[in-house]
């Protein structure tokens, strides 16, 4: 699984872009560790004091910040910064499509890195309340995926979620992962997302293609 993974990642070339001006902009890394049967996962829990998305599951990254060169430095500064894992242990593979979580004005660019191990993490407990690690295999099984309602601005929004742990994987995170594992490894994972983020999702398609 994972040398196809690797294989397949690069149909998304690893760049350095700069942020775009006009927006917020943030970075985050995918960070895929483990052997080539069964590759992990790392995943962060947002502390619960954080005014921003408390509790959720996430990918460690964070804010470009003006001392960034570019974005993928804001993703390993991030990383190291939450997680304390060196950038000596990372090597970047990979950007994926950038994209703006439903209930975000910011725009967020993942970078695909593999780790070297033994992992040794290290968190930052004003930012995070847990890391952990996911088999990959666990999002392959369409069984494990769930729907879930949340407010969003008074109304009913319905999302999918997946569970490991005890831990409920959904939103931005969940969307990044499905797809990496569409395009990459024919998983052929259709979920239903709310109709605002189908319509955002075709809009940035129809911009690749006529770039």
């Amino acid at each position: 699984m994972l040398a196809t993974l690797l294989q397949q990642l690069e149909r998304f070339p690893l760049a350095q872009p700069a942020p775009q001006p006009a927006l917020r902009n943030a970075a985050v890394l995918v960070a895929v560790h483990g052997d080539e049967n069964a590759p992990h996962l790392i995943l962060t829990e947002r502390a619960a004091h954080l005014n921003s998305h408390p509790g959720e599951i996430a990918f460690p990254g964070g804010m470009f910040e003006r001392r960034d060169q570019h974005l993928l430095e804001t993703a390993l500064r991030e990383t190291e910064e939450e997680i304390g894992l060196r950038r000596d242990q990372i090597t970047p593979l990979a950007m994926l499509p950038a994209a703006t979580p439903k209930r975000s004005d910011v725009l967020v660019t993942p970078f695909v890195a593999q780790i070297d191990e033994p992992l040794r993490l290290t968190l930052d407990a004003s930012e995070l309340s847990a890391a952990f690690s996911v088999p990959l295999e666990h999002f392959m099984a369409l069984r494990r995926y769930g729907y879930f309602d949340i407010d969003v601005r008074g109304s009913a929004v319905t999302f999918p979620y997946i569970e490991y742990a005890g831990h409920r994987i959904w939103g931005f995170t969940l969307r990044v992962i499905v797809e990496m594992l569409n395009d990459c490894l024919a998983a052929d994972i259709q979920l239903r997302y709310p109709a605002q983020y189908l319509r955002d999702r075709s809009a940035q398609i129809a911009a690749e293609q006529a770039v």
